[in-house]
């Protein structure tokens, strides 16, 4: 059984009264490859919010590597290790494909002032390593010959690409993905399905929201079918594909 890397017990969040999460829990162990799967509403990306920052639980434990996620700022959960795409995408579209790649490295020389006037030697360096690795991820996701384009120019799907490039460059352990091949053309679906079935591999951990059963199928090792803020079946992807509620949900 593969280690524990996310922990998440009895997590609530309601808006005006109305569960968007109710008592949801599950755990992920490292180099798994989780769907989360449910109709609209049922809490998929209110999860995702909670344990990113973006926003505050009302009760719950949620835990990477033993380390408390819930109601710290987004910057210091992705220095934990964890980082996250967002349907709308969030890519800055005034620049460039490198840019964009380039701003998510941690640890830019260019944060702290001091770099500029006493270690310039040592922050070129760094500057130049983070260019290769950005090529290099990009590259590795298809868009090399992009890098130069503004990120405004790219198709949709591959602004998806783009935005998976962003979460790798951040160097995070847990990769949260909101609809990664959701309306994009079925060749560019297939290179990111592919992309994030290779990710294990490299010693990422998945957790992904999806409503294509066929691509959640292929990819997951296992799935949690969610249902207005509660876990109402998990298992493998066959397990959950055969429950009753899922078969009503996507089928009827």
């Amino acid at each position: 059984m593969n280690d524990t890397l996310l922990n998440i017990q009895s997590l609530c969040k309601a808006f005006d009264g109305i569960k968007a999460l109710d008592e949801f829990s599950c755990s992920v162990g490292r180099g798994d490859v989780v769907g989360l799967i449910g109709p609209n509403g049922a809490g998929k990306t209110t999860l995702f919010n909670v344990l990113t920052g973006f926003l505050p639980d009302d009760s719950g434990v949620a835990t990477f590597h033993g380390r408390t996620l819930l109601r710290k700022p987004p910057h210091a959960i992705a220095r934990l290790g964890l980082a996250r795409t967002f349907q709308n995408l969030r890519l800055i579209r005034r620049l460039t494909v490198l840019e964009n790649v380039l701003l998510c490295f941690k640890g830019q020389p260019g944060e702290h002032l001091t770099n500029v006037f006493f270690r310039g030697r040592a922050s070129a360096k760094r500057e130049t390593e983070n260019r290769e690795a950005a090529r290099s991820l990009l590259a590795d996701v298809g868009l090399s010959e992009k890098a130069d384009d503004l990120a405004d120019n790219l198709s949709y799907g591959q602004q998806k690409l783009l935005s998976l490039a962003c979460c790798l460059a951040g160097e995070a352990e847990l990769l949260l993905l909101d609809e990664p091949v959701a309306g994009i053309a079925p060749e560019m679906a297939e290179r990111i399905l592919s992309i994030v079935q290779g990710l294990p591999a490299a010693g990422k951990t998945v957790v992904l929201i999806e409503h294509d059963l066929d691509a959640v199928s292929r990819i997951c090792n296992r799935v949690i079918f969610m249902d207005a803020g509660t876990k109402v079946c998990e298992g493998t992807p066959q397990e959950v594909r055969s429950d009753p509620g899922v078969i009503e949900a996507y089928i009827d």
